[in-house]
């Protein structure tokens, strides 16, 4: 086990960053055709063909799915994507062509340093090859932190990032989660390094500081980042088992309990969270709804703990006022 979402047999992730910009994109990838789903609660989202991912919806499978900072300019991500897959001949059937199912959310970071033209109508946006170039690198050993789409991301009092985390369910079946942390609140508790995922951590994962003795009133008092706008947390969770998508959107409801136990507050309404929920099939299916709801248990679990990790491997980035990396404060 890795600790990534790459220990769901059956996914690959991939990330490109654009330096100069302070953003980046984040694919993963599914070796075969998967059932999703997606859930989103945040008042403010910006997405791509999650209308799709409903149970209803007649495309069952996605191909990939996209993580991409830069606000809607973001969206492009996904075109790069499409190109690098319909090259690999993927993609769904129609009229003897293929067209391949790549699902996106993206996140806002242009306010963070950045140097980005494009959102003053200067030049094009990088995402369109960014997202190719991430597709490209997809494996399953990939970068933390400052990387992909977390590149760019930040916390109210920290530099956010992109997390990854994965377990084995008591069913057996691995459940994984990656996530691109912007929050509009905090990941830790007051100005401490406790996390307030704490209680889900495994090992050192994100520190081993555990829970602090006492929580003054003070700490659960409410933190925003610039007020309460412009802000999205952003994930994927995914299993070996076999779902439906009804399944998928049941894990991805109940993934998002995994985001309030990490960070306060969550879905707000200028927030744009979204969690996708992905199943590979390799394992076989739950045996009844007590083992589904194994799995989603395990799904909020994990992506607590990839939101934490994604802020404690974070490193800060080199512009004048940008918010510290947790280890820069905190030490290891």
């Amino acid at each position: 086990m890795r600790n990534l979402i790459t220990d769901v047999r059956g996914i690959l992730v991939g990330n490109a960053e654009d330096a100069a910009a302070a953003t980046g994109v984040t694919v993963a990838l599914f070796e075969r055709p998967s059932i999703a789903s997606v859930a989103v609660l945040g008042g403010a989202p910006g997405t791509r063909d999650t209308a799709l991912l409903e149970p209803g919806m007649t495309v069952e499978h996605v191909d990939g799915i996209v993580l991409s900072g830069g606000s809607a300019w973001g969206l492009s991500a996904a075109d790069g994507v499409m190109s690098w897959l319909a090259a690999e001949g993927r993609g769904f059937p129609v009229g003897g062509l293929r067209v391949p199912i790549v699902p996106q959310a993206i996140l806002f970071d242009l306010a963070n340093g950045g140097e980005k033209p494009f959102a003053r109508g200067d030049g094009e946006a990088p995402y369109r090859q960014l997202g190719g170039l991430a597709a490209a690198e997809a494996a399953a050993e990939f970068a933390l932190g400052t990387a992909g789409a977390g590149f760019g991301a930040t916390t109210k009092n920290l530099k956010g990032g992109l997390g990854s985390a994965s377990a084995v369910a008591a069913t057996g079946q691995v459940v994984g989660a990656l996530v691109a942390v912007n929050a509009v609140g905090m990941a830790t508790i007051g100005d401490s390094p406790h996390f307030w995922a704490a209680p889900y951590e495994h090992g050192l994962e994100f520190g081993g500081r555990g829970w602090p003795a006492a929580i003054p009133p003070e700490d659960l008092a409410l933190r925003f980042k610039g007020g309460p706008g412009a802000n999205t947390t952003i994930a994927l969770v995914a299993t070996d088992a076999v779902l439906t998508k009804a399944q998928a959107k049941r894990m991805a409801l109940c993934a998002h309990d995994g985001l309030a136990r990490a960070l306060r507050p969550v879905h707000a309404p200028l927030d744009g969270d979204v969690v996708f929920a992905a199943a590979t099939g390799h394992s076989g299916a739950p045996s009844d709804a007590y083992a589904l709801t194994e799995l989603c248990a395990t799904a909020a679990d994990v992506l607590a703990r990839a939101v934490a990790r994604a802020v404690y491997c974070a490193s800060a980035l080199p512009f004048p006022g940008a918010r510290p990396a947790w280890r820069d404060r905190f030490g290891t």
